[in-house]
């Protein structure tokens, strides 16, 4: 094994993203043959209930086009895109858990 793409998104795809509130996983050491030994992801941070839901809304909505439109410039630079179902995970978050004072989410996901 070496130091790649696929071996970094292998331990991001292996990692138990749910043992930790908000997906503060180290990517330290996760299980499954191909995962590399030390890998870091970089994160957003956004209130559950923020004070400006229309703004925290189009930040979302940037990230999610990011995940879906940016994979190729994120490896130009360096940076390993997240597994799709790691992004599908952290989208639903997004909707179920980031919510104006009506209740309501503020991201809506779409495919």
């Amino acid at each position: 094994m070496s130091p790649s793409s696929e071996a970094f998104q292998a331990a991001a795809a292996n990692a138990d993203w749910n043992s930790q509130p908000g997906y503060g996983v180290i990517l330290a050491n996760q299980p499954g043959e191909k995962s590399w030994p030390m890998t870091a992801a970089t994160w957003i941070l956004v209130y559950k209930k923020p004070s400006d839901p229309a703004s925290t809304a189009e930040a979302l909505k940037f990230f999610a086009w990011a995940y879906k439109n940016g994979g190729q410039m994120a490896e130009s630079l360096d940076y390993v895109p997240m597994p799709a179902k790691v992004v599908s995970d952290v989208e639903k978050y997004w909707t179920n858990e980031i919510k104006g004072a009506d209740g309501k989410p503020v991201f809506a996901m779409t495919n």
